[in-house]
């Protein structure tokens, strides 16, 4: 057997805006925001909703760095609590089998953390194993995935439990920079949790293999900056059009190590990371618009929600899809470092 995903979940935060909603909040609050460029940049980027942790109606622009750790800590609290809740409830699975949390974030900084405090609020096992990963950008849900993999893979009686959750409102950050327009006219918060274990069962997603892309010569790229104690995010625009390259090469390395074609391929589970992002990633790969359809899906309802969206995108899939005995899946994500990592998937 391999380690399959037993079960999934998503949660976001109850406010939900549509883009002109958080457009015209930009646009009252920062006079940059108010030329045509920028208007273009959040009503062109095929998103209509997006779920932020504040009330849009109360918004102050002039928030302290104790308001934004505050929104960090209760929005991820609240929204993966949810997550990790509903997903054990679909699952059947009893807070006590499981032996194993992973926490993933980036957009915020918690001592103790995600892991610590969730362990706490569900009464798991005081002796259960935790892991906190941090820094990881859009990419870390797959070395979240990986390393659930490989404690199972490990101890095949055991179960592990990856959450993802980013409160991207908690580290906007307002300049004349068009790098973070684009991030303001595309990030948004979310959450998602997986349950991995040994399974049978020919409906549940199994994980067959790991790959990962590394490019150092980019590792100033995209990420996070420091600017007087605020988190400023960086996001060079020459990454939505090398995404495409980096990612054929990825899914060639991945395909020949586990000896399949790319036609075999059924499902592609593509990180919402942006309009000309997942075009580009469709142009390299020669996808067609149905194999793109659940990325562009989750964009378009949820906006980019860093490292969660590649798992909102895999949930799309599984419950629209229609994934049978015999299918196979690539999910692709990318982050800082630059990373690509990929996972290979089987019915």
């Amino acid at each position: 057997m391999l380690p399959a995903i037993l079960s999934i979940s998503t949660a976001n935060p109850q406010q939900r805006y549509s883009q002109q909603q958080i457009y015209d909040l930009a646009h009252k609050n920062a006079p940059f925001y108010r030329t045509e460029r920028v208007r273009q940049i959040f009503m062109n980027s095929d998103i209509d909703y997006r779920h932020l942790y504040f009330d849009i109606d109360t918004f102050n622009p002039n928030e302290t760095l104790d308001d934004l750790h505050e929104r960090f800590r209760d929005g991820s609290m609240d929204i993966g609590s949810k997550a990790i809740s509903q997903c054990l409830e679909a699952g059947s699975i009893d807070n006590s089998d499981i032996d194993y949390i992973i926490a993933v974030s980036c957009t915020g900084y918690l001592c103790p953390g995600l892991s610590s405090l969730m362990i706490k609020k569900f009464g798991l096992r005081q002796n259960i194993q935790r892991a906190d990963l941090l820094g990881m950008g859009c990419a870390g849900a797959m070395p979240g995935l990986q390393r659930a993999y490989d404690f199972v893979k490990a101890y095949p009686e055991k179960k592990a439990l990856l959450l993802t959750v980013e409160i991207c409102s908690a580290c906007y950050y307002i300049d004349d920079s068009l790098e973070t327009v684009v991030g303001n006219a595309i990030c948004a918060d979310g959450a998602a949790a997986v349950v991995i274990g040994m399974s049978d069962d020919p409906l549940v997603p199994k994980i067959k293999k790991f790959e990962t892309h590394l490019e150092p010569s980019l590792i100033n790229s995209v990420g996070f900056e420091q600017r007087e104690g605020r988190l400023r995010i960086i996001l060079s625009k020459d990454i939505r059009d090398i995404a495409g390259k980096l990612a054929e090469k990825l899914v060639v390395a991945l395909l020949d190590s586990s000896n399949i074609e790319k036609k075999q391929i059924a499902h592609w589970i593509l990180h919402s990371g942006g309009r000309r992002v997942i075009d580009n990633l469709q142009n390299e790969l020669s996808l067609s618009e149905d194999q793109v359809c659940h990325s562009k899906c989750v964009l378009r309802n949820f906006g980019n929600m860093s490292s969660p969206t590649v798992l909102f995108v895999l949930q799309e899939t599984m419950r629209h899809g229609n994934p049978i005995p015999g299918d196979m899946g690539i999910m692709l994500a990318m982050g800082p470092g630059l990373a690509l990592e990929a996972a290979l998937l089987t019915w």
